[in-house]
């Protein structure tokens, strides 16, 4: 038996395995139901072992068949990981993409870099969403997420970091006028502050303490946000201090609408990270975002 053998009774056990009959097999693959028993037996003879019970109707996979299984498909996705990553460049990708991400962040930094990733590749369509409430992957329906902050642990989801981007706390020159600057964090505590909501921005900040050890600051509620734009116009208008990334109130301050204050106090920089649901492989066209807003990153474009 050849290598090229060998290698090709592996997909056909998967689909073998998947599918549950070597009837259905047959169907699938195009092929007579005596060619997919013939290579399951040779398959079974190379290793030496069982991979299936058999009966007149059903088959169902021994506990070595299981433990086969599970490394064929492994291999067969790093595999596949190894084709997309080489030949992406150069598919003609199509299909639709749902991608939710930040307000601000989406809208001044990620949208630009989208449309010109997607420019080659008209058949790629997308479905952006904006939003800073966390949302769940898996129900919602989205192909990739683009989050800020710490990322809860968890089996179903993968994360690859994308860029940092440094916290600010700021105010309006009219809310200085009427209220002060503050100089520590002690006196912050006496001041109106802007905060997140539990599904939304951050409602504590994150500061550096005198050992510059970063720690959480719960500074006064005094209104909460579930969006961060708003957060930001509510801060231009006056109403409080708050703390976001850079990105978010780069454009407020160099206009002179917001003022960064306590610029030694505001804690370490903040990680962005693309994420999505584990799904088994990332489909090429998901696979060429991913990477290409991954290049953006390690360049520095999306800060």
């Amino acid at each position: 038996m050849n290598e090229q053998d060998v290698f090709a009774d592996i997909p056909l056990f998967v689909t073998v395995a998947r599918a549950g009959t070597f009837t259905k097999t047959a169907e699938q693959l195009g092929i007579t139901k005596s060619a997919v028993t013939k290579a399951v037996t040779r398959l079974e003879n190379r290793l030496g072992f069982k991979l299936f019970h058999r009966t007149t109707r059903l088959i169902r996979l021994t506990s070595d068949g299981e433990a086969y299984l599970n490394a064929c498909r492994h291999a067969l996705d790093e595999v596949t990981a190894a084709q997309t990553a080489l030949s992406s460049n150069s598919q003609v990708l199509s299909g639709r993409i749902h991608i939710d991400m930040p307000v601000a962040f989406g809208r001044k930094v990620l949208l630009p870099a989208l449309m010109n990733i997607v420019r080659p590749h008209p058949g790629i369509s997308l479905t952006l969403t904006f939003t800073d409430a966390v949302s769940d992957l898996l129900r919602e329906d989205v192909d990739l997420a683009i989050r800020f902050g710490a990322l809860a642990d968890s089996s179903h989801l993968i994360a690859r970091r994308l860029t940092q981007q440094r916290r600010v706390i700021c105010a309006s020159p009219g809310y200085i006028k009427d209220y002060g600057l503050p100089t520590t964090i002690i006196e912050v505590a006496e001041h109106r502050c802007l905060v997140g909501t539990p599904n939304g921005p951050p409602s504590s900040w994150a500061v550096m303490e005198a050992a510059n050890q970063p720690a959480t600051y719960e500074p006064p509620k005094t209104h909460q946000f579930s969006d961060g734009d708003a957060m930001v116009d509510a801060a231009v208008a006056g109403m409080g201090l708050l703390q976001l990334p850079e990105t978010m109130v780069r454009d407020k301050i160099a206009s002179g609408l917001l003022r960064e204050i306590l610029p030694g106090l505001s804690g370490p920089d903040v990680e962005v990270h693309a994420v999505w649901p584990k799904r088994g492989q990332l489909s090429p066209r998901l696979r060429y975002i991913v990477d290409r807003l991954l290049e953006l990153g390690a360049k520095g474009e999306l800060n």
